[in-house]
């Protein structure tokens, strides 16, 4: 494996592939590759047996008067300070939606620190261990693998791919991997008393402050807080999340996605595992 990996390495070809097969036998919607709402997995019509129609797609939007717009002036409720490129939470929490390649090896031990679940003819990511190759690669919680070395997964249930992942070669292993659906980024300004304007419980939003960066920025109530400057909070304490944020300098960036896609996954995957193993480290840049 060449430590640096030259652009063929890469496979576009069969990136495009994955994501034009993975639910053929399912008879899956065609969608545009691109729509007003961007790219949105043209191909793949449903996730965890969530039909992902273009009424869905309309209803998970955020308001035209919600979209962000970073806020450089002053107001009597919140002084804000300037965004930069070179905020690292920014950098983090970058979302590129659609399919991406992940490369990954075991660890000395022989693992990588993944746990999958087959859902709907899905295989899915149940669990990243904190620590573990598959975090330090980026993989996530509702992540959807679509191939594992050229292979596609769709329909193996969880004994076969983790018996496939058992006997992979351990020191690369490619996976073309599916972003959770609907989550965007906000980024926000701190006021003099450290708050940005929005207040949850169990991770969702419920209220935001009238007039406070959260608002002005385009953040929505009934949507769960997914990550805080590019660090996963998903199964969090509302106390944890707190001092993550608190302890996240004057610009905090938040992954979001609609509470009701949230649920959906959570009521697939199971959530016995997170508070005790999942990924919660902060990602390197």
């Amino acid at each position: 494996m060449a430590l640096y990996p030259s652009l063929e390495d890469m496979k576009v070809d069969q990136m495009v592939k994955a994501q034009q097969t993975a639910y053929a036998s399912n008879h899956a919607i065609q969608y545009p590759a691109q729509s007003e709402h961007g790219h949105l997995y043209p191909t793949l019509g449903d996730y965890m047996g969530l039909p992902l129609t273009p009424e869905l797609v309309q209803d998970m939007a955020p308001p035209a008067n919600t979209q962000i717009a970073l806020s450089h002036g002053h107001s009597d409720q919140m002084q804000v300070a300037p965004i930069t490129g070179a905020n690292k939470g920014l950098v983090r929490a970058e979302i590129k939606q659609g399919i991406r390649e992940v490369l990954l090896c075991k660890d000395e031990h022989g693992k990588i620190g993944l746990r999958l679940r087959h859902v709907n003819n899905g295989v899915f990511v149940a669990l990243v261990q904190s620590g573990s190759p598959a975090a330090m690669a980026g993989l996530r919680f509702g992540d959807q693998i679509l191939q594992i070395d050229n292979q596609s997964v769709a329909g193996w249930d969880n004994d076969k791919v983790h018996k496939y992942l058992k006997s992979a070669n351990p020191q690369k292993i490619c996976m073309a991997v599916r972003d959770r659906p609907f989550e965007r980024t906000v980024t926000m300004q701190k006021d003099s008393s450290g708050y940005v304007g929005f207040v949850y419980k169990d991770g969702k939003i419920k209220s935001l402050v009238k007039d406070s960066s959260a608002a002005r920025n385009g953040l929505l109530t009934d949507h769960q807080l997914i990550e805080v400057n590019g660090q996963n909070v998903v199964g969090l304490k509302d106390a944890d999340i707190g001092a993550i944020i608190d302890a996240g300098g004057r610009t905090i960036t938040v992954t979001v996605m609609p509470s009701v896609i949230y649920e959906h996954v959570v009521k697939c995957m199971g959530n016995s595992l997170m508070k005790k193993l999942m990924d919660h480290s902060i990602p390197d840049l």
